[in-house]
This record gives structure tokens, sequence and C-alpha cells, in this order.
């Protein structure tokens, strides 16, 4: 039972990750702005983003759930946090206030802080840490997708 209100907490904090985000994007991906950047060729149709996004959540609510409930510590929830605070601070800087190299300093940080988090309690989790390479995965792509909006326009 534990897990499950725990994992419903991560859950509500995600999403609301996301909704904070999309709301800081304004029109985002359909603005005039965005649509006449210069894009990466790899540059994923807008509807895998929704898609990849909600997959990824679902995967990092059930790690931090996981890891939550093996580290109760105040050091967990912190760096969450300031996961969280990454997460849709990017939205801000590149969407909203279109400043693309900042944008890129904060998603640069934000994949660090996940690349930490599994490599840092990789030994507590084991294979459960598989969860957040989904997240990890997706952060490289769309580092690389902003270092690409950075160099080109």
């Amino acid at each position: 039972m534990r897990f499950f209100r725990v994992l419903i907490a991560f859950i509500v904090l995600n999403f609301g990750a996301l909704g904070l985000g999309a709301l800081f994007m304004g029109k985002g991906a359909q603005s005039t702005w965005y649509l006449e950047l210069e894009k990466a060729p790899w540059t994923p149709d807008g509807w895998i983003f929704g898609a990849a996004w909600t997959l990824i959540m679902i995967c990092f609510s059930v790690y931090m759930t996981f890891l939550y409930l093996k580290r109760p510590t105040n050091t967990v929830f912190i760096l969450f946090m300031i996961q969280f605070i990454l997460n849709i601070s990017w939205n801000l800087l590149f969407f909203n206030q279109k400043l693309i190299d900042f944008a890129l300093v904060n998603i640069l940080l934000l994949t660090v802080m996940v690349a930490g988090f599994f490599i840092t309690y990789l030994k507590d989790l084991k294979g459960k840490s598989i969860l957040i390479l989904p997240y990890f995965i997706w952060l490289c792509i769309a580092t690389s997708l902003n270092l690409y909006i950075a160099l080109y326009n």
C-alpha cells in the first residue's frame, strides 16, 4: 500500500512538472519563432514528444518510488526537486524567453543530474535502475536538438 501512495505522489509531481512546463512554453513548438528555426534533421515529429514524455514520467515515477522507499532521505527528495526545477525551467528558457544558450546549459545540467541519479543509486536499485534510462536517453536526444539550434540559429 505504501508503494502505491508514494508512486501516486511522484506521478502527480512528475506530470505536474510536465503541466507547468507546458504552461511556460506558451505556443511552444507551434510558435512562429520555433517553426522558423533551423532544426536538426533528426528532430522527431511533434506527437513523439508527448508520447515520450508520458512514458518517461511513468518510468521515472516508478524509479523515484523505488528509490525513495529504499532511501527515504531529504537528500533524495532535494535532488528530485532540483531535477524538477531544471525540467520545468528549460521550457521557460527555451520557448518562452528564447534563450537558447541558457536553455542548453539548463538541459546539460538536467542530463548530468539524471545520469547522477543512475550512477549514484545503481548499487541500491540494481536492475530497477533501467527505469531511469528512458529519461536519460531522451535528454541526450533533446540536448542534441538544443545544441543544433544553438549552433545554427
